[in-house]
């Protein structure tokens, strides 16, 4: 009898380079994935982990670790012969390939990957004192603040006239006013 050989040959092709860019669209990614957009749209039914965000016209915005879910769907699908249900198991025992240093939504190049942690604080400090700078207003000296409520001193009416009207007056203070402040 013959060897048993698989089905399918494991060719692992040349990842492609995706772009520097924030969002692609769907022909961007159909493109780097080398497969029809309704492919991509089949496979957000299927795969939870692909999620590209819909921009105000309703267009798919994928980001770059949609683009890279994507082609490592493709992987899975086409050059490795998974099936649907055996990739998207694939999928969910895989560990996460962001890495730590690396925060969710922020692709650092090699050459600016922080590598300690005094590096991460002094880029921290770095981003306060500049979200800091940001608040405050450009030009304008800072305003002063106004009294809320300003009392001014009526001239008092004559003691013979109203002298009913003192007795019964009360005498109003600020803190009356607002209560608590």
């Amino acid at each position: 009898m013959g060897s048993h050989q698989p089905i399918r040959k494991t060719v692992t092709p040349e990842p492609p380079v995706i772009p520097d860019k924030l969002y692609f669209r769907i022909g961007d990614v159909a493109k780097l994935c080398g497969v029809e957009p309704y492919v991509l749209r089949f496979w957000q039914t299927e795969f939870p982990s692909l999620k590209p965000h819909k921009g105000g016209t309703g267009q798919r915005l994928y980001r770059r670790k949609d683009v890279e879910m994507a082609l490592r769907i493709k992987s899975l699908l086409y050059d490795q012969g998974y099936t649907i249900p055996g990739a998207r198991q694939a999928l969910k025992t895989e560990p996460a390939s962001v890495p730590i240093s690396e925060p969710a939504g922020l692709h650092l190049t090699p050459a600016a990957k922080p590598t300690s942690n005094k590096h991460l604080s002094a880029l921290r400090d770095e981003l306060h004192a500049l979200a800091a700078q940001l608040a405050q207003p450009v030009g304008a000296a800072k305003p002063k603040l106004k009294p809320r409520l300003v009392v001014e001193s009526k001239a008092e009416p004559k003691p013979e006239a109203t002298s009913k009207l003192h007795a019964i007056k009360p005498k109003l203070e600020q803190g009356d006013l607002f209560g608590g402040e």
